[in-house]
């Protein structure tokens, strides 16, 4: 996308947020955060309204494939038509109550999105492992462990944008590099995230609703199953691929270069971005409003700190070290459009969602009663999905099942103690299934982008899924299934 073409986009989103928030204005007074009225507006929504996302789903899954000049080129603009076309007409029927939720949607949930994945890949970006290391079938399985271990801790984004560089340069000689970044985003950018409030944001939002922060490392028994099959998978295939490559390290025993760290001060700044996610949800400070979106202070000095730290490992980190990490900014700009218009496109299924039992998808939340059915229905719906409204969605239904009309500072005590199986089965499926498709996870889609840039062929988005993703993970998750969540 040209100079040109990204002013447009921005222009074109700008205007967009802006015409909803003064659309948005009459409405706020059905409720705070406009809370009430998209609840209600969920329960109008008919089921074609979410079309506009499938449209944009497709685009992205086709137009590469079949128009992939035209996608180059103008998807950006392709970004914004979807979005134009979920906006206008709910707006045009729904009044300043739709005009709020795609306004609320940008304010509260895209532009702090974007505001974490910025800094994280600009701070990662500034890391390099320098030194001589060969992706034998051994040593790629190591560094897929190392980064499903820091998944956790620093977040799957985090983990990701740290380790696929070294990953892709320990392969660079290596012919068939595609299913190596597949189970990459499988391990790093999903599966690991699943210890800690930190490592995905559906845990992180259960952290906030009142679930121990040291709960989740009730996951390992399942995690550690998921990773050592789809680990053992990799490895298995990997050592296939070596052998029938027979292709030897280019570098000689002698030449080899010691490894080590240069732009070592970033993990500082990754630090730093750890501490003010915990923060944001740690502290209470009240909040502002921002006409008429109710923003908490804690969320908007997170967000500055994050800013904070991406500007200042702009400034201490040398340009040669970027240089040589191949840093460039067309991933982080290719996810920040694109998922503007998955962000607006989307607000229609995820209202609806919100609806529950009242909306039109109460045939999916009616149906889920069984942990089974909870694992798949927030996996698959998260694997298409932003998957921390849709384990929300499913940890609310769950808390008024079993627990109708008492608070939910009561219930979800209760609900870990005497039904624990079921959130577990929510937080496995809306974790490990983000890996599902590209768009499951933000660094799946960023993955690919820098694995593309790096000259690493990537499979299209209907290849990824029923090459890997549907034959590897699900069949795992079907294990899963039959071991935990019967």
């Amino acid at each position: 996308m040209h100079r040109g073409e990204r002013l447009t986009f921005i222009f074109s989103l700008i205007s967009l947020s802006l015409c909803l928030a003064g659309t948005a204005s009459p409405a706020l007074a059905s409720g705070p955060g406009g809370g009430d009225a998209g609840g209600g507006l969920g329960e109008r929504l008919p089921i074609y309204s979410g079309l506009p996302f499938v449209g944009m789903l497709l685009s992205i899954a086709l137009m590469p494939l079949f128009m992939p000049k035209f996608w180059h080129h103008h998807f950006g603009k392709v970004a914004v038509f979807w979005s134009l076309l979920t906006a206008i007409p709910m707006v045009a029927a729904y009044g300043g109550t739709a005009g709020f939720e795609f306004y609320h949607v940008m304010i509260a949930d895209y532009v702090p999105f974007m505001i974490l994945l910025w800094a994280l890949f600009t701070v990662s970006g500034g890391i390099l492992l320098r030194g001589t290391i060969r992706g034998t079938p051994a040593v790629n399985s190591f560094m897929l462990l190392i980064g499903t271990v820091l998944a956790s801790w620093m977040g799957t984004t985090g983990a990701a944008m740290l380790m696929i560089r070294p990953f892709l340069r320990a392969n660079n000689y290596r012919g068939n590099r595609s299913f190596m970044v597949v189970f990459f985003i499988f391990l790093v950018a999903n599966i690991g995230g699943c210890l800690t409030p930190l490592g995905d944001p559906p845990l992180f939002l259960g952290f906030l609703h009142g679930v121990p922060f040291t709960w989740t490392f009730n996951l390992l028994p399942e995690m550690l199953v998921v990773v050592a099959i789809v680990l053992g998978m990799y490895f298995l295939l990997d050592l296939y691929m070596y052998k029938k490559e027979g292709v030897t390290p280019p570098v000689e025993e002698d030449a080899k270069e010691p490894l080590r760290l240069d732009g070592s001060l970033n993990f500082v700044f990754l630090a730093g971005i750890v501490g003010a996610v915990l923060m944001s949800g740690l502290a209470d400070w009240g909040s502002v409003d921002i006409f008429g979106a109710h923003c908490a202070v804690a969320d908007m000095v997170r967000d500055g700190v994050l800013v904070l730290m991406g500007i200042l490992s702009l400034c201490t980190t040398a340009t040669t070290v970027r240089e040589d990490n191949d840093f460039t900014w067309a991933p982080i700009l290719e996810v920040g459009y694109l998922f503007a218009g998955i962000f607006i496109s989307m607000v229609p299924c995820l209202l609806v969602l919100k609806a529950g039992s009242k909306g039109a998808a109460d045939f999916v939340i009616e149906a889920v009663r069984e942990p089974a059915h909870f694992f798949w229905a927030s996996g698959i719906l998260s694997s298409f999905l932003d998957n921390a409204p849709t384990y929300l969605t499913f940890f609310s239904t769950a808390l008024g099942r079993f627990y109708p009309g008492m608070p939910e500072s009561l219930a979800v005590p209760r609900f870990i103690a005497e039904n624990a199986i079921y959130l577990k089965a929510i937080s496995c499926g809306a974790v490990f299934m983000g890996a599902n498709t590209y768009i499951g996870n933000a660094p799946n889609f960023m993955v690919r982008s820098i694995a593309e840039e790096a000259g690493t062929p990537m499979p299209s988005f209907f290849g990824y899924m029923f090459k890997y993703s549907i034959p590897v993970l699900c069949t795992t998750f079907v294990l899963v299934t039959l071991i935990f969540f019967q």
